[in-house]
């Protein structure tokens, strides 16, 4: 089967540009971050053997770490 053929339709057919299939690596590491997943589970997962290699792939939005740093403060001032 021919990944890279299908990939090449579907993101043609969708009008996508400038997005290749490993960027969906890029997305499923941070949506784990987001859904609260530990730096020692995303490797299992993904397959990558270093730490600074499931940091490089796991970087988080802006929005999403100030939604965490609210968080803290609601808590620690009981908001």
């Amino acid at each position: 089967m021919d990944v890279c053929k299908a990939w090449e339709n579907a993101i043609s057919k969708a009008k996508i540009a400038n997005f290749r299939f490993h960027d969906l690596r890029h997305s499923a590491a941070r949506y784990m971050v987001m859904q609260g997943k530990s730096l020692k589970q995303i490797p299992d997962l993904l397959g990558h053997k270093t730490l600074p290699m499931v940091k490089r792939y796991s970087y988080l939005s802006v929005h999403h770490i100030t939604g965490l740093a609210e968080g803290v403060i609601r808590k620690m001032f009981r908001l």
